[in-house]
């Protein structure tokens, strides 16, 4: 069995780069910062080291990471490796390594204060405060007593139905 699977949380260490490609595709990277904090044994000194990853997102993954993270937002990133290869204009063949990823979860609302779109002021109202919210698996209080008694009426089995 063989497993290709990556989840880091992190800080970004640049602003998302989005672009789209000559198909239509929008592809969005960015370099995410992760920390591993240990003590060392020999001199119970606290350690800690940072990895920089390159992340790449593609199609709905890649608008929301333009949209909403910036510089130093906290982020989670699920995904898989990929090596990509290409030979340079001096011909050297060149290799880098992405994580591309699957599904992001972004981190606490204090850090999209500022997105890149201006956000509603208090005055503005949208058609969505108006929609009501049902549950979809609860049914109305009104219509509960006519479901029961549909319900009784479909569990009786008549005599002429039994086949024997």
């Amino acid at each position: 069995m063989n497993l290709n699977k990556v989840i880091l949380v992190g800080r970004l260490t640049k602003d998302p780069e989005a672009r789209t490609t000559p198909s239509g595709q929008t592809v969005c990277n960015f370099g995410l910062a992760t920390n591993r904090v240990w003590t060392d044994r020999e001199t119970n000194q606290k350690q800690e080291k940072t990895e920089f990853h390159n992340i790449v997102l593609w199609r709905k993954l890649a608008e929301i990471a333009s949209q909403y993270l910036k510089k130093g937002s906290l982020v989670l990133i699920e995904g898989r490796m990929e090596t990509r290869s290409w030979q340079d204009a001096n011909g050297n063949k060149k290799y880098k390594t992405e994580v591309v990823a699957e599904s992001m979860q972004l981190g606490p609302r204090s850090n999209y204060q500022e997105t890149k779109q201006s956000p509603l002021k208090k005055s503005e109202t949208t058609q969505e405060d108006d929609i009501p919210v049902i549950e979809e698996n609860k049914p109305s209080l009104a219509s509960s007593d006519e479901n029961q008694n549909n319900d009784d009426k479909e569990k009786e089995i008549d005599v002429k139905d039994i086949p024997f």
